[in-house]
């Protein structure tokens, strides 16, 4: 049996947000977790559940969602249950959504130790993985310590953090590192640096503690947080559980955990692996973990014609036909009779063209 796999070690898979790099397939009423964007028959949060199920009991894995996806949750996982189901009344980062499972899973057990995970990531290497997070698990079930999963960087990009760890000569058999510097999010000069340095590993934002580590980080870096939270102890598993939430996000402040905590923290280690990551972020991390033709394009749709055009990502529904000429390094997505083209190398501004359309054209487009 999995080291992880026992009844005290949770998981704790945060699905509540908008993913609104991937519109127009992504869109508010159904974000990317929610959407089969590989092309494997499951979605991303499906792929993530069955991840775990390697490490953890079925019951003892947590959904945080925004509270308009619990139907989808339900659906999706059909083996989670309600209990399972943590609902958010308001968008608030991170940091709130993880007190709010730190404080609640503390009332039924106080001695829980377990890992923090993104709903959307893809991991080719799953057996590595599961053994990574077996050896952290164990680290952190026996240590004070905040651990996160730390990638080698393949390029200097601005939307990951960035962690220096401490090499120790006299432990170099030793997988949990501590960490000597944690970065959230550089401009492109500073991450062009740390990846030239070769001393700097992404963070993954999968993280993995003890309750108790957590809760004295929360209570030591977050007080504010940690109070609205602690302040429904008496409320957890019962009938006002609901109602305290919708209270608590309405007066707790949006922060991530990344800026909250682990910038602030002495105590954070990573352990690191080739895990085949990618956060799947943007239509360019999707291109570059696609199959792609002799001409560089990675092709959705079964009508898609592509004329003099190299290194393009197309996606349009199999009905509708395409023709595509003279593209290079663009991101063509159709979707719910919504057109997106871009440049791959300007992919970041989706986020402002979502903004923008949202305001010019109505909330129905996003």
């Amino acid at each position: 049996m999995s080291i992880a796999k026992n009844k005290s070690n949770y998981c704790l898979i945060m699905a509540g947000g908008l993913g609104s790099r991937f519109w127009p397939m992504s869109k508010l009423s159904h974000p990317k977790q929610f959407i089969d964007i590989l092309g494997t028959g499951k979605t991303l949060i499906q792929q993530t559940y069955e991840r775990y199920l390697r490490n953890f009991h079925k019951e003892n894995i947590y959904i945080v969602t925004n509270e308009i996806y619990r139907d989808l949750v339900k659906k999706q996982l059909p083996d989670i249950k309600d209990t399972q189901i943590l609902c958010e009344p308001a968008r608030r980062n991170t940091a709130p959504c993880i007190a709010y499972a730190t404080y609640k899973i503390a009332q039924t057990d106080p001695n829980a130790n377990f890992v923090v995970s993104p709903s959307d990531h893809i991991i080719m290497k799953e057996d590595v993985f599961s053994e990574l997070v077996d050896t952290a698990m164990k680290a952190s079930a026996s240590k004070n310590i905040l651990i996160t999963i730390g990638i080698k960087p393949s390029r200097p990009d601005t939307g990951y953090g960035y962690i220096q760890f401490v090499d120790d000569s006299k432990n170099k058999n030793e997988k949990v590192k501590k960490v000597k510097t944690f970065t959230e999010k550089p401009d492109l000069e500073m991450a062009k640096f740390f990846v030239q340095s070769g001393d700097f590993m992404w963070n993954a934002g999968i993280f993995i503690w003890s309750l108790k580590s957590i809760t004295e980080a929360f209570e030591k870096h977050l007080p504010e947080v940690a109070s609205v939270f602690k302040d429904g102890n008496d409320k957890y598993n019962t009938n006002d559980e609901t109602r305290f939430i919708k209270n608590a996000f309405t007066i707790c402040k949006s922060i991530s955990l990344d800026y909250g905590i682990m910038e602030k923290a002495d105590n954070v280690h990573v352990v690191c692996g080739d895990i085949g990551w990618s956060d799947l972020g943007t239509w360019g991390s999707l291109y570059d973990n696609s199959e792609k033709n002799k001409q560089g394009n990675v092709i959705t749709g079964n009508n898609v014609l592509l004329y003099d055009s190299k290194n393009c990502i197309v996606k349009f529904p199999s009905e509708k036909l395409a023709v595509v000429h003279g593209m290079n390094d663009y991101i063509i997505v159709e979707s719910d009779n919504t057109l997106l083209i871009c440049k791959k190398t300007e992919e970041q501004q989706i986020r402002q063209f979502v903004n923008d359309v949202k305001i010019k054209k109505g909330e129905q487009f996003v």
